[in-house]
């Protein structure tokens, strides 16, 4: 389960250390791969499900460990996406991460640029 997030860089080592231990108490035998560009605090925080796992039921925890993750993240005062942007694997979750007044800027800016609403309609904001 793959997670593109950021943090700031001073709390990199907290994000690892918290994460690696809110996952494992969420699935015990996950493994981790951890990679990115740390010198800007964009992380690749990937899991790996536990060996033996049934490979079912480890997709099916996806949501569950996204909110374990992104609960780090955002305690930490960070991002949960980066450089590659939110998405529809993510878009849930901006009514949890942004404010309301954050989102109405959102989309107006979404309306300005887009009136007709033809580029990737109700894929990223609620």
């Amino acid at each position: 389960i793959k997670h593109d997030i950021s943090v700031p860089v001073s709390k990199v080592p907290d994000f690892i250390r918290e994460a690696d231990a809110a996952v494992s108490r969420f699935m015990p035998g996950t493994r981790f791969v951890t990679f990115g560009h740390m010198g800007d605090g964009n992380i690749h925080y990937n899991v790996s499900q536990p060996v033996g796992m049934n490979t079912r039921a480890f997709v099916d925890s996806w949501d569950a460990m996204n909110d374990v993750v992104f609960a780090v993240v955002q305690n930490l005062g960070g991002s949960i996406s980066a450089e590659h942007g939110m998405g529809r694997l993510k878009a849930r979750h901006m009514a949890h991460i942004k404010s309301p007044v954050e989102l109405e800027m959102m989309r107006g800016l979404k309306r300005l640029f887009d009136p007709l609403n033809i580029l990737n309609p109700g894929r990223v904001l609620p």
